[in-house]
């Protein structure tokens, strides 16, 4: 009898720990990003440097 619940309480700790989920809401697609004027000031440099329609425009590229 003893041997049941442990096997039972083996399970269902094993079904709660299997069962959670973890959710990231940032990066990615929905990250909030700086303005590349904004980066600017911040980091120094261009503008164009951190404006992602610029990525032509640089060098190396």
């Amino acid at each position: 009898m003893k041997n049941i619940f442990k096997i039972t309480g083996v399970l269902l700790l094993m079904s709660m720990f299997t069962s959670c989920v973890a959710y990231d809401n940032g990066g990615g697609y929905q990250a909030k990003k700086l303005p590349p004027g904004q980066a600017k000031k911040i980091y120094g440099g261009s503008a164009k440097d951190y404006a992602p329609g610029q990525v032509k425009k640089r060098n190396g590229y």
